[in-house]
Order: C-alpha cells, then sequence, then structure tokens
C-alpha cells in the first residue's frame, strides 16, 4: 500500500485514466501505442485540471499509456514542485521488470539502449516491444522525467540504486517503502504441532518463479505445498498430489493461509518492485525465502541485528531452492525463530505510521522550499 495523502489531512486532486478494456482490441491497442508516447488528451485533461486546481505539489505516479511525459512539462510549468513514486523499473528498462527470458536483465540500464527491447523482442510481442521502446526514447531526449520532475521516491534502495547508475541525480532520489495494515501478532499464532504447509502468494505466472517451486513440489511428495494466487492464461501448471491450488483468495482467506503455512517462499526471477507478500507473511510471523537479487536482500535484512530474518537462495537455482526449502521444512524451530525475526523487522521498518510520517515531513520540506524559492508578487 502506498501512502494516502487525503488520509494526512491534503487536499487531493486526482487525475486517473485506465487501458481497462482497451488491450483487447486493435483500436484500443492502436490508441494505447501512440498515446504513450505523446497524449494530446492527457495533456488537455491536465491543463483543464490546473485551470481549476492550483496545487502546492504534483505527485505522479503511472503515465502510461494514457497521460503520457508529455504533461510533465505542462506540470513545471505551474511553478510547483514534481514528485514521482517510481513503482517499477519503466523510467529505464521499457518492459518495467528487467527481465529477458526469464532472466534479469540489464542491458537498457545503459541510457539509449531501448532498442534492445525491440531487438529481443522483450514483450513477446513485435508491436507492443515497439511501442515501449518508443515512448522510453522519446522520453529520454525530450529529458521529460530528468528536468520535469524534481524527486523520484523509490519504493527500495534497490531501485534508488539502479536510477542512479542510470544517470538520475543522486539528490533528487528518496526511498519510502511500502506498507501494509499491520495485524497484531496474537492473531497469528505459530502452529506448534509442526504441521502446516510450504506456501506461495502471487500470481501463478512465469516472471514469479512459481514453476520453481513447483519443481521443488515434484522432488518432495512428502512436503505439503499450497499456491495462492491466479493462474494467468496459457500458464501451464502441473497436477502434484502434494499441491494444492487455491486460487485467488479474499483477505479472511489470506490472512487464514499465512497462519498455516510453515513459511512463504518468492521465488521470483524478477527482481520484483516491492513484493508485499513478504510484509504480509513478515506482519503474521512467517518467515520466506527468497532469490539473492533485487530488493530481497535488503529488504529481509535486520538492520539492528544484522542477521536476515529469512532465507536467500542463489536466483534461478532450482537446486539451491530446494536445499533451502527441505532444511527449512525440516528445521520448524529455525522456521519459527526467522518468523518472528521476520515480524521485528516489519515492526521497525515498515509500519504505516512511520512511513506516513516520513512522506508527511517530505511533503511538507519540499513545498515549504518551493515557497521560500518564489519570488514575491
Amino acid at each position: 500500500m502506498i501512502a494516502d495523502f487525503r488520509s494526512m489531512g491534503h487536499e487531493v486532486a486526482t487525475l486517473r485514466r485506465t487501458s481497462e478494456g482497451l488491450r483487447d482490441s486493435l483500436f484500443g491497442k492502436a490508441k494505447g501505442f501512440f498515446a504513450g508516447i505523446y497524449s494530446f488528451s492527457g495533456r488537455r485533461q491536465m491543463r483543464r485540471m490546473f485551470s481549476t486546481f492550483k496545487p502546492d505539489l504534483v505527485h505522479i505516479h503511472n503515465l502510461y499509456p494514457f497521460i503520457s511525459p508529455a504533461v510533465l512539462f505542462l506540470c513545471k510549468k505551474q511553478g510547483c514542485p514534481v514528485i514521482m513514486t517510481v513503482h517499477n523499473y519503466r523510467l529505464i528498462c521499457p518492459t518495467g521488470l528487467f527481465l529477458r527470458n526469464g532472466k534479469p536483465c540489464e542491458n537498457c540500464l545503459t541510457q539509449g539502449n531501448e532498442r534492445d527491447c525491440i531487438r529481443y523482442n522483450c514483450e513477446n510481442s513485435r508491436f507492443r516491444s515497439l511501442g515501449y521502446a518508443l515512448r522510453n526514447m522519446v522520453a529520454r531526449k525530450t529529458r521529460a522525467y530528468l528536468d520535469c520532475i524534481d524527486y523520484f521516491c523509490c519504493l527500495t534502495n534497490f531501485q534508488r540504486q539502479k536510477l542512479q547508475a542510470a544517470g538520475f541525480a543522486s539528490d533528487k532520489l528518496r526511498v519510502f517503502p511500502n506498507y501494509i495494515e499491520y495485524v497484531e501478532p496474537e492473531a497469528a499464532p505459530y502452529d506448534t504441532d509442526n504441521s502446516g504447509y510450504v506456501g506461495y502468494v502471487g500470481r501463478l505466472s512465469y516472471e514469479k518463479g512459481f514453476d520453481l517451486l513447483m519443481e521443488v513440489a515434484r522432488r518432495h511428495p512428502e512436503i505439503s505445498f499450497r499456491f495462492a494466487g491466479l493462474q494467468r492464461e496459457g500458464t501451464l501448471v502441473e497436477s502434484l498430489p502434494n499441491v494444492v491450488l487455491c486460487g485467488q483468495l479474499n483477505r479472511q482467506e489470506l490472512a487464514n493461509f499465512y497462519v498455516g503455512a510453515r513459511f512463504i517462499v518468492i521465488p521470483s526471477r524478477c527482481y520484483e518492485g516491492f513484493p508485499v507478500a513478504l510484509l504480509e507473511a513478515s506482519s503474521y510471523k512467517r518467515c520466506c525465502i527468497a532469490p539473492r537479487h533485487g530488493a530481497f536482500p535488503d529488504l529481509m535484512a535486520d538492520g539492528e541485528r544484522e542477521e536476515l530474518a529469512g532465507l536467500l537462495f542463489n536466483p534461478l537455482d532450482v537446486d539451491d531452492l530446494e536445499r533451502q526449502v527441505v532444511n527449512l521444512w525440516s528445521n520448524p524451530d529455525q522456521a519459527r525463530s526467522l518468523g518472528v525475526k521476520a515480524e521485528q523487522n516489519y515492526r521497525e521498518r515498515f509500519l504505516k505510521e512511520k512511513i506516513n510520517q516520513a512522506w508527511s515531513d517530505f511533503l511538507y520540506q519540499v513545498v515549504a522550499s518551493n515557497k521560500q524559492h518564489i519570488p514575491n508578487e
């Protein structure tokens, strides 16, 4: 969950456009292709908003496909600060995933390498790969992001480091992690009879690496596995006697899922933006096994005690993942101890109140600093 400025007492006007329903038609796809590069309607709507609402600050989330970076020049002309919450890696990778052929890829980290999205057909669609590459190239050449945004608010330190490596000024980069509503520890007792299962929470899709965990399940019929999440259309899922596919769960069902699990595995092939499942599991005193890449090592680091509040495996290495799963399954006391550390790490670093306070302080400083630089009329 991201910060809610209204709950902090700020007056907020929102410009939101959706691509829902348009991806299924040729017209919708063509409209998204061109609007992502330059959206005339997005500019008109933003100009109309500025005519009735005079903000002290503009907060950007996602501009694609129907708003486009073209609106950033309008925002800058308002004379107020512009900040952006960076939810993924789309500013420096056309697909936003840093992923190609199932492996992390950072080719586009170097300025001007958007063409590799076309060359390697990273979207598995020549049309989409071309569109994604073009809109990133235009944004880079016009310096829409670099010149018009005052601060980039990253979700993780890893994300901040990648933006800096791509040429974004370090003094414009801040980190504000996501959060979830805290669950009282008493509501999540650990299963003391050593039953339970290995849990997976997330979309059943290739980039999430669910198939790696399926392979571990295939090798170990003596261990129970449960997968919570929707199956992406066209994704084949092996049927195994020790695996239960739970589908998409509602809030209470998901809470019960975490409580019933001995631990959670996040086997992602991609770096991930901010893996909320990690926080959810931690809030229920369940530790995670995650890949040693992206933001996972930092998010699982128990800073004060200089320990990991979970286990890491070598990315894409199903043998190493198997070792970690089997070892932790065979040592429920270790799983319980790591779960306690995970919950402590969550309370110390990712509580809603702390993150909202950090946001509030930041917004005040940005707006106050801008007003000091506005010449008297």
